[in-house]
Order: structure tokens, then C-alpha cells, then sequence
């Protein structure tokens, strides 16, 4: 124990001196000064010899850690092609193509181009809009989190990331999450892309209105404007459906997928468009390359991902509503510190009514054993993201965590005075990364 206590204090220096001494802060704070050794399934293996399970890692994790079909599917890869030419056409990156181009909306969304994470398609779908169109004015939505790569951050609409950088990328204007604001925010004609979450997931897990969803999309086809819908945390059956929205009649120009994408094995995102949208790269497919677009290893991954995500597509309509039920619950029996849960599928928020209270509880979930994620633009909001490998009674166990770690709460984070008092102080957000120094007992 000596020697792994003394490994993980080696791990925390270093990521102090070449990476972020505030990151080396949170890390060791999370862990209690463990830092994680291993993985399979549901479960992280912490080098202090205890196991979380893993209902966080920001929805990469779908399919678990280490499934064994995506991780046979890298090795065989890694054996006989493990890095592309560039120059010859690669058939594990073809045949992963045209599984894509058969996935989010066969014969409709045809054209694919493969990036690495999440912003790199995004980045990928602004510049093609924007070319296809010939106009530079992009609509997003308030509370939208698209990435923090220049592009992509324009269309993200947290300032605490985008102020100290801008001006960002021109034209892009964000409106309210309402059906009412749509037509006056198209008045100028010159909108090349709408982009859009179906469901927020850094922005607080917030299902958006179908009714609103439905009158950004009418007013996109009628203005000639291209629709983008980011389902790089919400697609692949995270929510229940290959697209949502696809399922909910938007018929979207492009699905932007990532995330879960390489199987929790590989970084993967992927761009499945229209043949309009995608015009200017079937045109002239070097107007936008990356060094890495396509790699066999995460294509490989990708086509074993897409297998095994629908092979448990029914698994996971069953472990939703354990979830969903159990944090409905959950809400009734902590009322005042609890005050909200939303989500759909696998992907769910629960909101703390106290300041500083969601920071308290995350910490201290992990050290009981259950990994959550944060949510970057609403810190009220913690993250439930379990992947579809989890067991009934391991969805059970994590709502029995939280339960009792709601349960240990300091009485005064309950306090409606104090919440009005760090409210009007301004205090909100400033425990959003590290919880402040009273822990949960």
C-alpha cells in the first residue's frame, strides 16, 4: 500500500509541474489521493485497491471500459494497419464510412467526414455551412456547449470560456431556448448554419422543447440555412435513439457524433451530412483535412462501437427507467437540497438548490465510489452518464450513494437564507471546479 500511495503521490507531482497545479488540486482532492490504476465494465480501479463505479467520464464511457468487441477490434487493427497512408484509400476507415452513412438516417445523411473529438466536427460542420452557403451568420442557442477549439467556442455560449478571447469567430448569435424567438433572429437572411443540442448536457442536462426544436428547424429550411444537430453527447443510443433528432422529424443537414463513438477505446467523432451540406468537400476533399481524420484504430473501434451499442439498445431502455424512477425519488426524499432531475435515456442532471452544495456532493460521491461528471455551464447541475454495460443492481448501487451522500449534507447547504445570501453575493460558480473547503462528513 506504501509503495501505491507513494506511485499516485509520483502521479499528482507530475501532473502539478507539466500540466495544472489547480488540475493536480481536483485530481487529488477526488481520488483522496489515489488516481486511477485500471478498469472494466462499469467499474475504475483506484490504486489505493478500491473501485468506483464509473456513472461520469464525461458520456465517453457508453459501452463501459474495455469492451472486449471494440477492444479485439483496435488489436486487430493495430496488427495489420495502424496508421493510414493518407495517400491510399484505407477499407477499415471505407467500410466504417459507409456504416455511418447507413446509421444516423440511410439514404438521407450519405457523406461522412472523421475527425477526433468533439470539436473537431463541429469546427468541420461550421466551415462546410459556411462554404455551401456563401453567408458567415451562424444561430446557436443559450446555454450551448459546442466545444473550446475557436470555431466551435464561438457557437458555445458560456462566457466563462469565451471572454478573454474574444472577438471569436463573427456572426454567430445565440437566442433563447424559446419558439417565440426564432422568426426575428433569421430576419437578415444571411444565416448559414443553425446548430443545435437536443438535449444540453454541459448546459445542465435540458431536454429542449420539441416545439421549439420543430420551429428552429422550419425556419432554417425556409431561410436556407443549413441545420446542424450536436449529438456528440445525446446520439448513439445515449438517449434512446441513434439521432434524436432524427426521431423527432427535424430532418437535420448533419448529426455531429462523438464521444462514445470509439467505444471508449479510441477518440472518435464523425460528421454524417446531407450531400448539399457536404457539397464542398466532395468538390475538394483537401478544403478541410486533419492529419488524423479517418485513423484505422479509431475507425475500427467505431464500427465495433456501432454493434455493440445496438445489440444493447434494449438494456439500456430498461437500465433508463431504473434511473429515472430512482432520481425521482431521490428528489422526494431531499427536498430543498434537491431541486431538480432531468434527462431522457442515459443522460441525466440532478440540480442542487444551496450554492456550493453540487461541489460538496461530487467530491464526495467519489470517494464513496460513484464517478460523476460536473456540468460545465450550469455547476448546480452534477451528471449521471451510465453506460449501457451496467447491471440493474449497479444502477441500484449508485442511487443508493447518492441517497446516503445526500443524506450527510451539512443541514446549513439546506438553508434557503444562505442560498438567497450567496445568490445576491454572487457566490454561485465560484465552486464550480474545486469544492470549497467544508466537506460532506
Amino acid at each position: 500500500m506504501t509503495r501505491a500511495r507513494d506511485a499516485a503521490r509520483d502521479v499528482l507531482g507530475q501532473v502539478r509541474a507539466h500540466l495544472s497545479p489547480r488540475l493536480a488540486l481536483v485530481y487529488g482532492m477526488n481520488g483522496a489521493g489515489a488516481v486511477e490504476a485500471g478498469g472494466a465494465g462499469a467499474r475504475v480501479d483506484l490504486s489505493d485497491g478500491r473501485s468506483a463505479l464509473d456513472f461520469g467520464s464525461y458520456a465517453v464511457t457508453l459501452l463501459g471500459r474495455r469492451h472486449p468487441d471494440v477492444v479485439r477490434a483496435v488489436v486487430a487493427e493495430l496488427e495489420t494497419m495502424a496508421v493510414s497512408t493518407r495517400v491510399l484509400a484505407n477499407g477499415t476507415t471505407a467500410h466504417f464510412a459507409a456504416r455511418l452513412a447507413d446509421y444516423a438516417d440511410p439514404g438521407r445523411l450519405t457523406r461522412v467526414w472523421l475527425g477526433l473529438n468533439g470539436s473537431d466536427a463541429v469546427e468541420a460542420a461550421l466551415k462546410l455551412a459556411r462554404l455551401a452557403t456563401g453567408r458567415s451568420r451562424v444561430v446557436a442557442v443559450e446555454g450551448a456547449y459546442h466545444g473550446k477549439s475557436m470555431g466551435a467556442l464561438a457557437a458555445t455560449s458560456n462566457h466563462r470560456y469565451r471572454r478573454s478571447l474574444e472577438p471569436l469567430l463573427g456572426g454567430v448569435t445565440h437566442l433563447p431556448a424559446d419558439a417565440a424567438a426564432v422568426p426575428g433572429a433569421f430576419e437578415p437572411g444571411d444565416v448559414a448554419a443553425v446548430i443545435v443540442e437536443p438535449v444540453q448536457g454541459e448546459g445542465g442536462v435540458k431536454p429542449l422543447d420539441p416545439a421549439f426544436l420543430t420551429a428552429l428547424a422550419a425556419a432554417a429550411r425556409k431561410h436556407g440555412a443549413f441545420l446542424i444537430a450536436d449529438e456528440i453527447q445525446t446520439g448513439l443510443r445515449r438517449c434512446g435513439e441513434r439521432a434524436l433528432s432524427v426521431s423527432l422529424g427535424l430532418r437535420p443537414d448533419a448529426v455531429l457524433y462523438g464521444k462514445a463513438l470509439g467505444g471508449g477505446v479510441q477518440p472518435l467523432s464523425a460528421l454524417v451530412a446531407t450531400e448539399e451540406l457536404y457539397a464542398p468537400l466532395a468538390a475538394d476533399p483537401f478544403v478541410h483535412t486533419t492529419t488524423f481524420s479517418g485513423h484505422p484504430l479509431g475507425a475500427a473501434a467505431g464500427a465495433a462501437a456501432l454493434r455493440a451499442v445496438e445489440e444493447l439498445a434494449p438494456r439500456g431502455t430498461r437500465l433508463a427507467a431504473l434511473l429515472a424512477g430512482g432520481l425521482e425519488r431521490l428528489k422526494r426524499r431531499h427536498p430543498g437540497l434537491v431541486t431538480a432531475v432531468r434527462g431522457r435515456g442515459l443522460l441525466w442532471g440532478v440540480e442542487f438548490g444551496p450554492a456550493g452544495a453540487a461541489g460538496d456532493v461530487l467530491l464526495e460521491l467519489t470517494r464513496r465510489g460513484l464517478i460523476v461528471s460536473p456540468c460545465l455551464g450550469r455547476p448546480e447541475v452534477i451528471r449521471l452518464v451510465p453506460p449501457l454495460v451496467a447491471g440493474d443492481d449497479q444502477v441500484e448501487e449508485a442511487l443508493d450513494i447518492l441517497d446516503a451522500t445526500c443524506a450527510a449534507v451539512p443541514d446549513e447547504f439546506r438553508s434557503a437564507a444562505r442560498n438567497s445570501a450567496d445568490v445576491r453575493d454572487g457566490a454561485i460558480g465560484s465552486r464550480e471546479v474545486v469544492p470549497p473547503a467544508r466537506r460532506v462528513p
